[in-house]
C-alpha cells in the first residue's frame, strides 16, 4: 500500500519535534512504558493527564510536614495549610481567562457543579428550563435533572437540549443562538460544556453567553475537557460560573481536586443563595465559631470545607508548567498536532474511518473522535497492543487527544501509521 505524497512521514515529525520550543516539557512527565519497556505513545489526557515528575516532590513534602509538625502544620508548614488553596488563584485564573477571586480550587467537578446550580438555577413562573447540549456528558445531566425534581420540575419538561441538525454530529452556533431566540423566556438557565467530552467540538462560549444573557438566562459552562486545552475567557464573556476537572489536561492525578468559577458581580453579593460551609465563612470570624454564616467575597464564599491538601499538591507542580509554557504556545503546537494527524486519517486509502470532531482548529481542542463503524473496540485494542493508548466509547468512537504539554509530533505519526497498517491487514 503506497503512502499518499505531501503529508508528514517519519523523518519530518523528527525534524518538528526537534524544532518545538516546547519539546522540553515532555521531560517533565512520567511517560507511562509497555512490558519492553519503551515508552507507551499515550493519547489520553482527554481522560488522566500524565504525572508531573515534579508533583512526587511536592506531596512528599506535604507528608514530611504532617509527620513532623501534625496539626501545627496548618501555619507552620513550608506552604502552610491554612491558606493552601490561596497560592492557586492566579494560576487557575490564569487558564480559564478569570480574575484572581473569581475561581477556588475545591471538591470535585460534579459536587461543585450541585453547588453552582443551587445558586443559578432559580426557576421562576414560566421560566424554567436549562438549556444543555445533545452528548452532554452524563454527570452533567444527572445533576441537572436532579435539582430540576428538587425544584418540583419534571426534567421531561424541565431539560431542554440543542441538537445537531439531522445528518450532522455537531451544533452550529447559529442553531443554538436561534433556539436561545426562540425558547429564551421560557430557560432559566443554560448549562454547556466547554469541548463536547463525545464528539470532541469546542462551542463558542462567548457567543452562547453573549445570547444567552439577551434572553435573561442564566449561563454556566463545564470546562471538564476544555481547562487546560483551549483558550478561555470566562471574565470577559461574563459567564455567571463555571466548574471543572482537573485530572485530564490538567494533570491533577487520578480523581484529582476540581474548581470553580463564579464571576466578580456575584462574588460581592452575600445575598445569593448557596449551601454553606465553614471555610466559605469571612476568615475573620472563621474561628469565633458563631452560628451566623458571613461568606467571603469572590468564589471563596462558596468553599464547604477546608483544602485537601494532599490531593491539592500535584496540581501546584501542573499549573507551574502551564505559566511557563504559556497558553498562546501550547495552542499554536495543540493545532498543530491535531491538524497533522487528522490530515494523515483523511489520507488512508479505502478508509472506513469518520472524524466527528470539527475541522475547523477553533471549533475543537487537541481531541480528535473517530468513529469506526462495527469495529471501533477492535482499533481500539489493536492499537493497545501496538503499545498506543487511545480511548473508547460507544458506539465505535475511538478517541485520540495528542497534548502539547507531552505528546510529540513523532507520537501523532506512529499513531497514523499503526491505523493505516492496522486498517489494511483488517480488509
Amino acid at each position: 500500500m503506497t503512502r499518499p505524497t505531501g503529508l508528514m512521514d517519519e523523518a519530518l515529525a523528527k525534524a518538528l519535534d526537534r524544532d518545538d520550543p516546547l519539546r522540553d516539557f515532555r521531560d517533565e512527565f512520567h511517560l507511562p512504558v509497555g512490558a519492553d519497556g519503551a515508552p507507551l505513545v499515550y493519547l489520553v489526557g482527554n481522560s488522566l493527564g500524565l504525572m508531573p515528575k515534579a508533583a512526587h516532590g511536592l506531596v512528599d513534602q506535604e507528608l514530611d510536614d504532617w509527620a513532623r509538625l501534625a496539626v501545627e502544620g496548618h501555619l507552620e508548614a513550608r506552604t502552610p495549610w491554612y491558606s493552601y488553596h490561596e497560592q492557586f488563584r492566579d494560576a487557575a485564573a490564569r487558564v480559564v481567562g478569570a480574575r484572581p477571586g473569581e475561581v477556588v480550587v475545591m471538591n470535585s467537578l460534579t459536587v461543585n457543579l450541585h453547588l453552582m446550580l443551587t445558586s443559578f438555577y432559580r426557576p421562576a413562573a414560566g421560566r424554567v428550563k436549562v438549556l444543555i447540549e445533545e452528548h452532554a456528558f452524563p454527570s452533567d445531566a444527572y445533576a441537572v435533572a436532579s435539582h430540576l425534581r428538587a425544584r418540583g420540575v419534571d426534567p421531561a419538561e424541565g431539560v431542554l437540549v440543542a441538537r445537531a441538525r439531522p445528518g450532522e454530529e455537531t451544533l452550529r452556533t447559529e442553531d443554538v443562538e436561534a433556539l436561545l431566540m426562540k425558547r429564551g423566556r421560557e430557560i432559566a438557565l443554560v448549562m454547556f460544556a466547554g469541548v463536547n467530552y463525545y464528539t470532541g467540538q469546542c462551542f463558542e462560549l462567548g457567543g452562547i453567553a453573549a445570547a444567552a444573557r439577551r434572553q435573561g438566562c442564566a449561563v454556566g459552562f463545564d470546562l471538564a475537557h476544555a481547562a487546560g486545552n483551549v483558550p478561555l475567557a470566562l471574565h470577559d464573556w461574563e459567564a455567571d460560573f463555571a466548574v471543572w476537572c482537573s485530572y485530564k489536561y490538567l494533570n491533577s492525578g487520578p480523581g484529582g481536586i476540581a474548581a470553580a468559577f463564579v464571576h466578580e458581580r456575584h462574588g460581592r453579593d452575600p445575598t445569593i443563595p448557596r449551601l454553606a460551609g465553614w471555610w466559605g465563612n469571612d476568615p475573620a470570624t472563621r474561628f469565633a465559631m458563631r452560628p451566623e454564616f458571613v461568606p467571603r467575597e469572590g468564589a471563596d464564599g462558596w468553599q464547604l470545607s477546608n483544602p485537601p491538601v494532599l490531593a491539592m499538591a500535584p496540581l501546584r507542580a501542573s499549573l507551574a508548567l502551564f505559566d511557563r509554557a504559556g497558553m498562546t504556545a501550547l495552542r499554536r503546537k495543540s493545532e498543530s498536532l491535531t491538524g497533522h494527524l487528522e490530515a494523515l486519517l483523511r489520507a488512508i486509502p479505502d478508509s472506513p474511518l469518520r472524524v466527528l470532531t470539527p475541522a475547523d482548529p477553533a471549533a475543537r481542542g487537541c481531541q480528535l473522535s473517530v468513529l469506526v463503524p462495527g469495529r471501533g473496540r477492535w482499533l481500539h485494542n489493536q492499537l493497545r497492543a501496538q503499545g498506543i493508548v487511545t480511548d473508547y466509547r460507544e458506539p465505535d468512537v475511538v478517541r485520540m487527544a495528542p497534548v502539547p504539554l507531552y505528546n510529540s509530533f513523532h507520537d501523532v505519526w506512529r499513531v497514523a501509521e499503526a491505523i493505516r497498517l492496522t486498517l489494511g491487514r483488517g480488509r
